[in-house]
This record gives C-alpha cells, sequence and structure tokens, in this order.
C-alpha cells in the first residue's frame, strides 16, 4: 500500500461560520464547499498554503459531531507559521480561547495553544532553534524533574 497523501477533517457546528473564522484567522483559501438545499454543508475543502483542511458541518444522523458538541475534543492540530504571537493574537480577537499563551519551547520552537469557536484545538507555533532528538529529549527529562 503506497499513502499519497493524509488530510485533517474537522466536523463542526457550523461550518459557514468556520471556514470564514480559518480564512480571516490563518489567511486561508476556500477550495470549495457542497452545500445541501437547507444549508448544511456536506463537503468544504480549505487550502492551508498547500495543504488541504476539510470540513463539513454534523451530521447526528450518520454519527458525525463536532468537538464542541462532545465538549472536548482527542486532536491538536499544530501549525507553523511565520509568527506565532500574531497568529494566536489574531485568533483570539477573532473568537478562539486562549489555552496556552505562546512561550519558547524546549523543542525548539515559540507556541501557544488556541480552541477555536467550534472546539478544535490548534498548536500554532514558528522554529526559534533546530533541536536533535536527544537534545529534545534531554530537556524534556530536565522539565519532568521540575
Amino acid at each position: 500500500m503506497t499513502v499519497h497523501e493524509l488530510f485533517p477533517y474537522l466536523h463542526v457546528t457550523n461550518a459557514n461560520a468556520a471556514i470564514e473564522f480559518y480564512t480571516r484567522v490563518f489567511g486561508t483559501r476556500e477550495k470549495f464547499r457542497l452545500t445541501e438545499p437547507g444549508g448544511r454543508v456536506g463537503h468544504a475543502e480549505i487550502d492551508f498554503n498547500g495543504t488541504t483542511l476539510m470540513l463539513s458541518d454534523e451530521f447526528p444522523e450518520y454519527g458525525i459531531r463536532g468537538a464542541s458538541t462532545l465538549g472536548a475534543t482527542p486532536v491538536t492540530i499544530h501549525l507553523h507559521v511565520d509568527n506565532a504571537d500574531a497568529v494566536i493574537q489574531r485568533a483570539v480577537q477573532a473568537g478562539a480561547t486562549l489555552e496556552t499563551a505562546p512561550k519558547d519551547q524546549f523543542y525548539g520552537e515559540r507556541s501557544g495553544c488556541i480552541r477555536d469557536p467550534f472546539g478544535h484545538r490548534w498548536n500554532i507555533g514558528h522554529s526559534i532553534e533546530e533541536v536533535s532528538p536527544a537534545e529534545m529529549q534531554r530537556r524534556y527529562i530536565e522539565i519532568l524533574k521540575g
């Protein structure tokens, strides 16, 4: 088997609002959307500078629910940008909840976390230094020691 691509696929309570939020905050471009006559988005794709994020509204009749309906998400989307502080600030101004303020991390990036208005968690960061896996492990152990 050969894997050609992997696409994150989010289910949200309001896909139209999510597309607008992601476009405004992350500078994405909508590729297309398929909308039911009643307005529910069955499928949409947005371009993150060459990477596709797929999303749809909830479809409870098929067991498809969004993170805000579930009250939690087991997934964090890690997004690398040019300036994490600016993107996180823009996200919060657009309605996201700040979970972790941006700071320099042991693994070589400056990052922080937001929860978007649709319940999905985003770790947003930018590189500040190259760190080898061995050095990253050493730093991680040091942090765990407290």
